[in-house]
């Protein structure tokens, strides 16, 4: 954590008349966390929430500009190395004379549409590594493709191009590349708009949300949802579930924002509007890219439970985790969520189970994780912070399946 942002809290608390003591009461924090955040220690973005809850402000309000720490270890290098041919097709070296894509790599429309399938179904399937691999081939053979078509075909060729922009984003946001992440959906945005494809545009809008959550930037992430889920509100009476889904995902982008930025009012409202929506498509609703993830009933629940876990109401998780429409008849009946979407509701149940000292029950959670969706769950903070805390609260021997799974996730035992 940087010293800026120590200050503000040390500030905020001063101001609300509050000693460290007082403060750890007030966010249900214990006095070594306060301490540690006030001296400039690193901790979770969880602590954030609940401090900024207890004194009354933003999260971001306790945010802090400095530079960053530097990067220790070879991790970001290897990724780096390993994206080398992924960031070549998607941020080409341009000089004066500008870039003209070579006619040979165009590829047919068709062809183009059948590799976003079936690049979506690897990433459905966690196959990471194959997602990486065909990336750099769509993305060239769809600029060549738009370059040499004309009319018709040519247009049909920029909606192929910006689905295939989705996807790279989709891609790079899961594996945290954040800033190719945001230049390939951003240019798919520009692409949908300029072809006059609304609808497209605020798919990547949807996306680039998500991406703002994952950088933290809560305030940008709420107020862009919020103002594109005004443009694009379908008329109930005739809208599309593509429609539906679209406008409910970004009511869904404006709570999660907002529920992390200590905006409680502003997240019940968009909970209700994402509800609304959820209701008139009655089922789950899965159609990338004609929007961007899965929604429908079962999946605003979940978001709505997720709440909970945020506020740190842990009780109130588990009561509803399982229940009604998070049941297994319901889920049976309206269909089940998109497997990250439910992934992370199961870390959600884990962190539950862990602060009310539950270790095996977390345990069961990580364990069911790691068996179906084994390559995603390494790539979800969340998972390594409940693993941690097992290690560090569990005053038994850790069995053979604690250590395995530490090892997996790459947590330090």
């Amino acid at each position: 954590m940087s010293t800026g942002l120590a200050d503000n809290v040390r500030k905020y608390r001063r101001t609300a008349g509050l000693s460290q003591e007082g403060l750890a009461e007030a966010a249900e924090l214990s006095l070594s966390t306060v301490r540690k955040v006030e001296q400039g220690g690193d901790v979770r973005i969880e602590t954030l929430h609940s401090l900024a809850r207890a004194l009354g402000v933003t999260t971001s309000a306790l945010f802090a500009t400095e530079a960053p720490k530097p990067v220790l270890g070879l991790l970001d290098e290897t990724n780096r190395r390993s994206l080398v041919e992924l960031r070549k097709a998607l941020m080409p070296a341009v000089g004066l004379a500008g870039r003209v894509p070579d006619p040979a790599e165009a590829a047919e429309v068709s062809v183009l549409h059948q590799g976003v399938r079936e690049g979506h179904t690897l990433y459905w399937a966690d196959q990471y590594d194959a997602v990486a691999k065909r990336l750099p081939r769509l993305l060239r053979s769809s600029e060549a493709a738009v370059a040499a078509l004309e009319d018709e075909e040519r247009r049909k060729a920029v909606v192929a191009r910006c689905h295939i922009l989705l996807l790279t984003g989709k891609y790079l946001t899961q594996v945290r590349q954040y800033d190719m992440a945001y230049h390939a959906l951003v240019e798919a945005i520009r692409v949908a708009r300029e072809a006059d494809r609304i609808q497209l545009a605020a798919t990547g809008v949807v996306g680039l949300c998500w991406l703002l959550l994952r950088q933290d930037r809560f305030e940008e992430s709420e107020e862009l949802a919020a103002a594109t889920a005004q443009e694009v509100e379908p008329r109930m009476s005739d809208a599309t579930p593509a429609k539906l889904a679209v406008w409910g995902e970004l009511w869904l982008r404006v709570a999660s924002a907002s529920i992390r930025n200590n905006r409680p009012d502003v997240a019940r409202e968009a909970r209700r509007m994402a509800g609304t929506a959820a209701s008139a498509l009655s089922v789950e609703f899965t159609g990338f890219p004609e929007h961007w993830g899965g929604f429908g009933p079962v999946t605003a629940e979940m978001k709505a439970v997720e709440d909970l876990a945020l506020v740190g109401d842990s009780r109130g998780v588990l009561r509803r985790a399982d229940d009604g429409l998070l049941g297994s008849r319901a889920v049976h009946t309206l269909g089940r969520p998109t497997p990250p979407n439910w992934g992370r509701h199961r870390l959600d149940i884990a962190q539950a189970h862990i602060r009310l000292g539950s270790h095996q029950e977390a345990m069961d959670e990580l364990t069911g994780l790691r068996r179906t969706s084994g390559a995603w769950l390494t790539h979800q903070p969340m998972a390594r912070y409940v693993m941690t805390d097992i290690l560090k609260t569990r005053k038994r021997t850790l069995t053979a399946d604690m250590r395995d799974m530490a090892a997996h996730l790459g947590v330090a035992g």
